[in-house]
């Protein structure tokens, strides 16, 4: 076994805004994972876990992971599972009402998307928690109190606490939502002093929901939050005196271009994915170089040291990309969000930790109200154009697969949070909440609930007439998606008439065209690993999760993907959803 020595005690990441110093002692140990098992009862000794001061800079390396099987050996449709496989049980419970009932949390991304399902939720079910202290990147307390009370409180999302609550809703969100100025990209998550102290005294439970989710984000913004964001709070974490968890929101795309089935396995230091031949190949020692973050970081530094100003956002692009397929992964999103579960494993320590991985998490099921969402999420931009008769075909593989709704992504992590927050032991849990491969939505099959959906109820044009689309057609190659993009183009604009009659094409309605095709192409191009997909996510240990429950917790804390009717929630819950929330009624038959 051998062992790696990292000299450096800091890393320097270096953000956009300026130079950030991420100041981290570095200690990579060998962890332990756990099967999950359901009991009566539960260990109320919680650990205390105090600062520890210099942290020895030593790597261990773990075994190999078992290679994943080729898809050549297990297409999509062999990975079904027959329902009812994880048998259900009323002896136990995990008691989440009861673990949330005093409990003093810290929420990162508590503004975004995920982190406000999570927050209504529990505030719903239970009213009773003692703090959620939400980080909010604001100049000051004002601006940060502000900020909650346009983006959380006021949200639509929370009407049903509006209702509950009536006049004293307000006042209710107040006393228990409690915006703290921070940021996860500074040092000391950018607290002073006081409110430092304060909290890790306090927190019970941290969550780590914040993240940079574009595909091609810029290479130093990403590992600035992916990475270091994680590397900052797991160290902070470290410092809280009574901490009972700390969960992080990743993503299942970590596992990168992984192929087959893919299990619920951490990251071990040093790992890479290698796809080639169709096959998987996990090196720990192989002809690749290890992926080590902090060699990553140098790298960073170096380059952009070396680069001027005007070609700066271009060239962090491309470096995120470059580094992210050289070693095994699609993006540098999902990169620098893996390599942040591997920050966390290696500098945990003590501390217990559950990573939640959601495959692509779409509008509310069910709860607080089906249909919710906040701006566009995967599939969106494409289902709207398609319905808008601005797009007629789209790259995709026929087969590929789409996931998840909201509200059982954050059901799933509250129930987890639960069960090993009570244990408090210091394990490394993983959670994939995923549908591909016990119920998979297949492409082939959004595209006829698509075109049946927008034939039933079409968009308007702007002289109140019907928006008819044609079946979307489903393209292999870029080649022949880009021939469709130009003919639809063309016959949209009736830019062929206009040849035929003036002999020459115009060069407006052409610049026009060329901009429809170029959109279109680079969308396919960002989601073409992702529509090609070729892993399906194993979700073992969130079946067993769920079958610790009772039934009652099950019926109020479901996340049973196996149950989704895709028909139903496709055609009446999420395009409406869409149709509500992000177009704002625009489009409808008035």
């Amino acid at each position: 076994m051998e062992a790696i020595s990292l000299s450096s005690s800091s890393i320097s990441a270096i953000a956009s805004s300026g130079a950030v110093k991420v100041k981290q002692s570095l200690s990579f140990s060998k962890n332990k994972m756990s099967v999950i098992s359901c009991q009566s009862g539960s260990n109320n000794n919680h650990h205390a876990i105090k600062s520890s001061g210099g942290i020895s800079s030593v790597l261990t390396e773990s075994s190999p992971s078992p290679l994943v099987s080729s898809p050549a050996l297990m297409g999509p449709a062999s990975l079904v599972l027959s329902p009812g496989q994880v048998e259900m049980h009323d002896e136990g419970s995990i008691g989440i009402v009861k673990f949330l009932k005093g409990k003093t949390f810290l929420i990162t991304g508590g503004t975004g998307f995920l982190g406000k399902v999570l927050i209504e939720k529990m505030l719903r079910t239970a009213p009773d928690v003692q703090k959620i202290y939400v980080l909010i990147k604001a100049n000051n307390s004002e601006a940060a109190l502000e900020r909650l009370k346009n983006e959380v409180i006021n949200a639509e999302l929370f009407k049903n606490l509006k209702e509950k609550h009536g006049k004293s809703y307000q006042g209710f969100m107040l006393s228990k939502l409690i915006p703290v100025v921070g940021n996860v990209c500074e040092t000391n998550l950018g607290l002073d002093k006081h409110t430092f102290d304060f909290m890790t005294n306090e927190l019970d439970v941290i969550i780590n929901s914040a993240a940079n989710t574009t595909f091609d984000e810029r290479y130093d913004t990403a590992l600035d939050i992916n990475t270091g964001g994680p590397t900052r709070l797991i160290g902070f974490a470290k410092q809280c005196l009574k901490l009972k968890l700390f969960l992080q929101v990743s993503t299942a795309y970590v596992n990168g271009q992984r192929q087959g089935r893919i299990m619920e396995k951490p990251f071990c230091a040093g790992e890479s994915i290698s796809a080639a031949g169709g096959e998987e190949a996990v090196l720990h020692h192989g002809s690749l170089p290890k992926l080590i973050v902090e060699d990553e970081i140098k790298l960073l530094v170096e380059s952009k040291q070396s680069l001027q100003d005007s070609s700066l956002v271009h060239k962090m692009k491309e470096l995120g990309m470059q580094r992210a397929k050289k070693y095994g992964w699609q993006d540098t999103y999902v990169f620098t969000k893996a390599m942040g579960e591997m920050m966390i494993d290696n500098l945990r320590g003590e501390v217990p930790v559950v990573v939640i991985r959601p495959s692509v998490i779409e509008s509310t099921y069910k709860e607080p109200f089906p249909g919710w969402m906040e701006g566009n999420r995967m599939m969106d931009p494409i289902i709207l154009q398609y319905g808008k008769g601005q797009l007629t075909g789209f790259l995709v593989d026929p087969n590929g697969v789409l996931d998840v709704p909201a509200d059982m992504v954050v059901n799933a992590t509250l129930a987890a949070m639960a069960k090993h927050g009570e244990a408090g032991k210091p394990e490394y849990n993983i959670y994939q909440v995923a549908s591909s491969v016990v119920n998979p939505l297949v492409f082939r099959d959004l595209a006829e609930l698509l075109y049946q959906h927008f034939n039933s109820s079409p968009f308007m044009d702007s002289t109140g007439n019907p928006v008819r689309v044609p079946k979307m057609k489903l393209f292999h190659s870029m080649e022949d998606f880009s021939s469709h993009l130009w003919r639809h183009a063309i016959n949209r604009t009736g830019l062929g008439a206009l040849a035929n009659l003036d002999g020459k094409l115009s060069q407006k309605l052409e610049t026009i065209c060329r901009k429809s095709v170029e959109q279109a192409k680079y969308l396919a191009n960002i989601y073409e690993s992702y529509t090609f997909y070729g892993g399906r996510f194993d979700n073992s240990n969130t079946k067993r999760l769920m079958g610790c429950m009772t039934k009652e917790e099950r019926q109020e804390f479901g996340f049973d993907v196996e149950k989704i009717d895709w028909e139903d929630y496709i055609s009446n819950v999420h395009i409406p959803g869409l149709r509500r929330h992000v177009m704002k009624g625009r489009g409808l038959n008035s």
